[in-house]
Order: C-alpha cells, then sequence, then structure tokens
C-alpha cells in the first residue's frame, strides 16, 4: 500500500478569483512535494466518506454550502488530524453558514477598504518556519480586513491607514496564521486574490510552506 500522503483541493465560487487556476497552483505545488492530490470542483469531496483519509484539504472556495452531514465529516476528519489550509477567500469566505466550518476556518472575511491598493505586509514571526528568510513587503491587491479567533498564531500582519476608512486607521491585521482545531492543523494568508498574485515570490513561498505545515504527516 503507497505512504504517499493525499491531498484534496476543492474549487468553485466567484470567478474573480479565478478558482480554477489558484486550485491548480495548489495542485502544482503539492505535486511537487510528492502528494497525490485530487482537483475537484465538487464541493461533495469535502463531505465524503474517506475525506479523513486525505493528509490536507484546500478549499478554493468563495462562498458555497455544504449539507450538514457531510460537513460533519469534513469537521471530524480535521479534528482527527487532516489538515486546513486556505488563502484568501478561501476559508475566509468558504461555507459562510455554517457556524462548525466558520469554528474551524479560525477567520471571516468583512470588507476590503480601496478594493485593489499598495500596502504593507510585516513579517512579525520570521522564526517561525513558513516565514523563514522572508522580508517584510509592498503588496498590490485587496487588504483584506477579518473578524478571526484570537486563537491563532499571527506570523504577519498589515496595518490599515485609514485613508478609505478613517474609523479603522492604525488597526493591524493578521495576513497570514496558524492554529489547531483539535488535531489538525490549520494555516491561513489572506494573500492570492487571483493565481496571477499567487505566481509572486513571497505569496507562493507562503503559501507552499503553509500547505506543507497543515498537512498531516
Amino acid at each position: 500500500m503507497s505512504d504517499q500522503r493525499k491531498a484534496l483541493v476543492v474549487w468553485g465560487g466567484m470567478e474573480l478569483h479565478t478558482p480554477e487556476r489558484s486550485a491548480n497552483v495548489v495542485r502544482d505545488l503539492l505535486q511537487a512535494e510528492g502528494f497525490a492530490v485530487t482537483v475537484t470542483p465538487d464541493y461533495d469531496a469535502l463531505g465524503a466518506e474517506d475525506v479523513g483519509d486525505n493528509a490536507l484539504v484546500v478549499p478554493v472556495l468563495t462562498a458555497g454550502t455544504l449539507e450538514p452531514e457531510k460537513m460533519g465529516r469534513l469537521i471530524a476528519a480535521i479534528q482527527a488530524g487532516t489538515g486546513l489550509a486556505g488563502f484568501h477567500m478561501g476559508l475566509a469566505t468558504s461555507f459562510r453558514d455554517s457556524v462548525p466550518f466558520r469554528y474551524a476556518a479560525s477567520c471571516y472575511w468583512v470588507s476590503h477598504p480601496g478594493n485593489i491598493i499598495t500596502h504593507r505586509v510585516d513579517v512579525t514571526r520570521g522564526d517561525h518556519p513558513i516565514l523563514a528568510g522572508i522580508e517584510s513587503f509592498e503588496h498590490t491587491s485587496e487588504q483584506y480586513y477579518l473578524n478571526y479567533d484570537p486563537a491563532v498564531e499571527v506570523l504577519a500582519t498589515t496595518t490599515f491607514s485609514g485613508e478609505f476608512h478613517p474609523w479603522r486607521k492604525g488597526v493591524v491585521m493578521p495576513v497570514v496564521f496558524t492554529t489547531m482545531h483539535d488535531r489538525g492543523r490549520v494555516f491561513y494568508s489572506s494573500l492570492g486574490h487571483t493565481a496571477d498574485e499567487l505566481a509572486r515570490p513571497q505569496v507562493r513561498e507562503i503559501l507552499r510552506r503553509g500547505l506543507l505545515w497543515a498537512a498531516r504527516g
């Protein structure tokens, strides 16, 4: 029996997020690390009876729904050790109406003041393997404003200037974080609005390392 780790990447939702292309970026990153990767637009794959056989699940999804029984299987798999990873809309906007998923995802997108703007990503945990050797950098994309779980370990942040929403001037917001959901590792990066953005070296490397960090085994 093969000991090759399996990963499931499920894509869908708003086309402006280039979900299929972005899912294929995740596939390529994981295949290069020896994973057997399934990429599908079938949301039900996340709730399959064997979803727990995956070392990692990556929802590249905006919004979406999953039947409670199937969501229960996904959450049980994460709690038993299957990793959960997401970027930009994935996790932050996926399955908005599912309380169990929101608890696991540990963040919720609420705004991106100014839409596409240039802002700074500040590396705050350069000692963490996901950010080691990566310097703070300027980034042009949506600057995500999140509601997030205080249990997360923040690895990189961004600060809101107040130019677009003055009442939020000076707010420091996580950009990259990790946490646990029972025995499952959870990784999130708000970077990666489109597949083209995932080609930027720092963004791609943070994602690659985060995927590997989250994956079981």
